[in-house]
């Protein structure tokens, strides 16, 4: 089908906007941060056009929110709120999971029998967890046994600080690790490090506790002036690293992790253990043909141009968030600056014409080094930093300030991103 359209100009957010008529079907997988807000942004610039969101989750999570909880900083309840709370009127939200996307019919296949053909799709469905590829492990063991795993929901975040917490009042050693696949919010797991170690120091217990940082990778953060920036605070709080080093397993009884490195394998003792899982695509994108076929592989990110965020193969698609297969952007931040581009170019197909807007990798971590400090780290796809506040904030110092806008400033403009106002 080839849409009719016609554009008028209308006054929307405080901004001088063009509307578009047209009677072209989209539908977006996922009512997570870019899901939503593309969907809200979308309802004021088309009218007549049938937007559908499909996803079977009645709560939306904060996600940014969950290392706070983790560290008992915010209680479960700060990071869940109601799906349906910031879904436009307008919107059709099939509340059930994809099971299959054909890119060739052009059709989205749900958990509850529903067929629903596009013209155009989005896929901003998030990522899976893979717990089960740690030999050993599984969510119902979280708070127990000096085990966490804050990234698997509120609840856990909150049985994570359980397990923290008896850590730092014990002490023992404490073994932080990474995934070796790429993943959403990549500082979490050095937050999550900084704020246990600073606690511990606060109830007076340093000299009781031993953190060793685990991670696949030869370098503490993409990002090599933040990397270095990282070591010498590692040094200077005796914060041990065990570099390429990959998580395989855990015996929980015994407290005992296994790595593989370089050279075979590690056994490391632990009284707390914080689990991050390998991250991946849902099966339904990896097997629907639209994933990199030569790199990410065993991952299964959407292949798209890194700039528009659109399917380099089926043009009619594209991604948006933790799916996206581009080298940085599993941040919230990221989708901030993402969603804009896909509304350009997505109302500019419509209209028969290119987009101009483009995504150039803008990623943020407000990286907390202890409670009340952060460093507001922001960077592009060339690894520059791009600071949003130059001659303010300074990205490498950690500040009172970095800390208010990461635990207080961040979820307001959080929030009116769902609503497509920022």
């Amino acid at each position: 089908m080839s849409p009719a359209f016609a554009a008028t100009s209308v006054l929307a957010v405080g901004a001088q906007v063009t509307t578009v008529d047209t009677n072209a079907r989209i539908v977006i997988v996922g009512a997570g941060a870019a899901g939503t807000a593309l969907a809200n942004r979308l309802v004021r610039r088309l009218n007549g056009a049938s937007v559908t969101i499909v996803d079977p989750r009645q709560e939306h999570l904060y996600q940014p929110g969950l290392s706070l909880v983790a560290a008992g900083l915010k209680p479960p309840a700060y990071v869940v709120s109601s799906t349906a709370d910031w879904l436009p009127s307008g919107v059709t939200w099939v509340q059930a999971s994809v099971v299959a996307v054909d890119p060739e019919t052009k059709a989205v296949s749900t958990s509850n029998g529903e067929v629903l053909d596009y013209d155009w799709l989005v896929l901003s469905p998030g990522l899976v967890l893979d717990h089960d590829a740690i030999d050993g492990f599984s969510l119902d063991m979280v708070g127990d046994n000096g085990i966490g795993a804050l990234y698997a929901g509120p609840q856990y975040a909150a049985r994570t600080w359980t397990a923290a917490n008896r850590f730092v009042e014990d002490g023992g050693v404490g073994l932080f690790t990474r995934p070796a696949t790429e993943m959403k919010c990549a500082g979490a797991p050095l937050k999550h490090t900084f704020l246990i170690d600073d606690i511990a120091r606060r109830a007076g217990n340093t000299g009781r506790t031993s953190m060793i940082y685990a991670a696949p990778q030869s370098s503490l953060f993409g990002v090599p002036i933040v990397a270095e920036k990282v070591r010498m605070l590692f040094g200077q709080r005796d914060i041990e690293t065990a570099m390429n080093h990959t998580l395989t397993s855990i015996d929980s009884d015994a407290k005992r992790a296994t790595f593989a490195t370089g050279s075979g394998s590690e056994i490391i003792d632990y009284d707390y253990i914080h689990v991050i899982p390998p991250q991946r695509a849902p099966d339904f994108i990896r097997e629907s043909g639209l994933s990199w076929a030569d790199k990410w592989i065993d991952q299964g990110w959407v292949e798209v141009d890194t700039q528009t965020l659109r399917h380099l193969r089926y043009p009619d698609v594209f991604a948006l968030g933790d799916v996206a297969g581009v080298p940085k952007g599993k941040t919230a931040a990221s989708v901030k600056w993402q969603v804009p581009v896909v509304e350009d170019h997505l109302v500019a197909a419509i209209e028969g014409r290119s987009g101009t807007e483009l995504y150039n990798g803008y990623t943020s971590c407000p990286l907390i080094t202890r409670v009340g400090r952060a460093m507001l780290i922001e960077f592009d796809y060339q690894n520059n930093l791009v600071p949003s506040f130059p001659g303010i904030i300074a990205p490498l110092e950690e500040l009172w300030i970095s800390w208010l806008m990461k635990e207080v400033a961040l979820k307001a403009t959080y929030n009116a991103m769902l609503h497509g106002k920022a």
